[in-house]
C-alpha cells in the first residue's frame, strides 16, 4: 500500500461515525462506534439506471448505451439485488450465439447469460473496510437492506474524491 493509499485509507475509517446512546439517550463519546455511515456515499436507487433479471439482452444493450454504463446492477421481480451485468458478459455471450442478429437479442433472457465474477453487495450497515475492500474491484458497489432489497449504489469515484478532499484537508493543517 501506498503512502496515499494508506492515508485514504486511514481517511475513511474516520468517516462519519455513529454514536451508541445509552437508556437515557444521551451519548457518551467515549462510547462512539468508529463505523461508516454508508448512506453518506449512496446514489438511490430511483437515481441508477438497473435492469431487472427478466429484461432480455436487447433491452440491455439498449438501456447500457443510453446511459453509457459498461456494468449495470440486475434486480429481480422483488427488487431484490441478483447481480451485476457487464458489456464483457453480454459480448461473450453475442461471440458465443454466432450467427445472432439484432432481432434475435429480445428472444434471450438476461437471467440466462452468464456473467464472468460476482460482484458482491454491501450490506447498508457494513463497515468502512467491507466498502472500500469491495471498491477496489468494482467501478460501484451495490448497497442492499437487510432483505437484500438494492437500495443502491456507492460509486468508488465518490470514495476516492471525499479521500482526496480529507487528504488536502489535513495538508493544510
Amino acid at each position: 500500500m501506498t503512502r496515499n493509499e494508506r492515508k485514504c485509507y486511514n481517511v475513511a475509517r474516520r468517516l462519519p461515525t455513529a454514536g451508541i446512546k445509552r437508556q437515557g439517550g444521551n451519548t457518551d463519546k467515549s462510547e462512539r462506534v468508529q463505523r461508516m455511515n454508508i448512506l453518506f456515499f449512496l446514489t438511490p436507487k430511483n437515481e441508477v439506471a438497473h435492469v431487472m433479471d427478466t429484461n432480455t439482452l436487447r433491452q440491455v444493450l439498449e438501456k447500457m448505451e443510453y446511459h453509457r454504463y459498461s456494468s449495470i446492477p440486475m434486480l429481480d421481480r422483488s427488487g431484490k439485488y441478483v447481480g451485476t451485468i457487464t458489456e464483457g458478459d453480454l459480448l461473450w455471450a453475442i461471440q458465443k450465439e454466432v450467427g445472432l442478429n439484432r432481432k434475435d437479442y429480445e428472444n434471450i433472457p438476461i437471467s440466462k447469460i452468464p456473467r464472468k465474477t460476482n460482484n458482491l453487495a454491501v450490506n447498508v450497515n457494513a463497515e468502512v473496510e467491507d466498502l472500500i475492500n469491495m471498491a477496489i474491484n468494482q467501478n460501484f458497489v451495490p448497497v442492499t437492506d437487510d432483505n437484500n432489497i438494492f437500495i443502491g449504489i456507492v460509486k468508488r469515484s465518490d470514495i476516492i474524491q471525499y479521500c482526496y478532499r480529507k487528504i488536502k484537508e489535513n495538508e493544510k493543517k
